[in-house]
């Protein structure tokens, strides 16, 4: 088939290689000159494209989709159709599907995980939209999902797609802060010589032997303690998108939010928390800790 690209950073250009190694024509557009783009604007790759055009969007959440998407609703006729493949909220969607309906344009929203290793191991997608278009653009995703009989799923109605994506990204976190934990807790034990082998041990046999454990092995090669790794975690707003949902639909969710307060911690925002919690216990209790040296009254 033929599809445009919009966005052709780490993502979006690594699926620019799959998607060309599979057979399909890709027009690549991305506003950086320096990237392996094909056109310089969206003019040009929509002037590129056969009609009835597909044009995958891969940008950065919040404006940069917002703006590319009304930017392509001028620019495409009826029957085409839009892929958002980044990490856009669920709500978002129906926005942009009736905006682009308007025009008679097509809209499909995707998640899609697989992160740097996705050219060669291929990206786990979830669709949301209609059949009729979802089954259109099937050949693509094919070639964008793993070998075998999984790594792709038509998840529901616009908006089920990032969605579920959503849904996965909270469940990731979970995962990694389990594994954190449990590496802690070995690193602090007299009984444990190798934290990272023993984890390691756990690739094959073990019920949690997964592709976050074999990405970890890789991690630990050369650096068993992690002393080189900051103690910093960053969070992407999907996980803490799937709490709000969650708390909507009356569904609790203690190991994701644990895991997003734990990343937020990271990043310092609790450093004003605790020291009012250290002030209040020297006043209470005379906790004073060597480093504070807080007057009691």
């Amino acid at each position: 088939m033929q599809i445009g690209m919009i966005g052709l950073g780490r993502m979006g250009g690594n699926m620019v290689r799959r998607l060309k190694a599979g057979g399909h024509t890709v027009v690549g557009f991305d506003v950086n000159p320096e990237s392996a783009r094909d056109v310089d604007g969206l003019e040009a790759l929509v002037a590129a494209l056969d009609a009835p055009r597909i044009v995958w969007v891969m940008v950065p959440a919040g404006k940069p989709t917002e703006s590319t998407i009304d930017a392509l609703k001028a620019l495409l006729e009826p029957g085409d159709v839009v892929i958002d493949g980044g990490n856009s909220k669920y709500t978002e969607d129906r926005n942009h599907a009736a905006s682009l309906a308007e025009r008679g344009i097509r809209f499909l929203d995707c998640g899609v995980s697989g992160g740097v290793w996705g050219a060669e191991r291929g990206y786990a997608l979830m669709l949301g939209g209609d059949r009729e278009t979802f089954e259109y653009v099937r050949p693509l995703l094919e070639t964008l999902k793993p070998e075998g009989e999984h790594g792709l799923v038509l998840a529901g109605p616009v908006g089920g797609g990032h969605f579920a994506k959503m849904v996965h990204n909270g469940i990731e976190y979970g995962m990694m802060q389990a594994f954190g934990e449990g590496f802690a807790t070995m690193m602090k034990s007299e009984y444990i010589d190798n934290p990272a082998e023993t984890m390691d041990s756990w690739r094959e046999g073990s019920v949690v032997a997964s592709w976050l454990l074999d990405l970890f092995d890789n991690a630990t090669e050369h650096d068993p303690e992690l002393a080189d790794v900051p103690a910093v975690a960053n969070e992407s707003g999907e996980a803490k998108w799937m709490i709000e949902a969650a708390l909507e639909l009356g569904v609790p969710t203690p190991a994701t939010a644990a895991a997003l307060w734990q990343r937020q911690t990271s990043r310092g925002g609790a450093d004003d928390i605790l020291r009012v919690v250290t002030a209040m216990r020297a006043q209470f209790g005379g906790h004073v800790t060597k480093v504070d040296e807080i007057a009691t009254h």
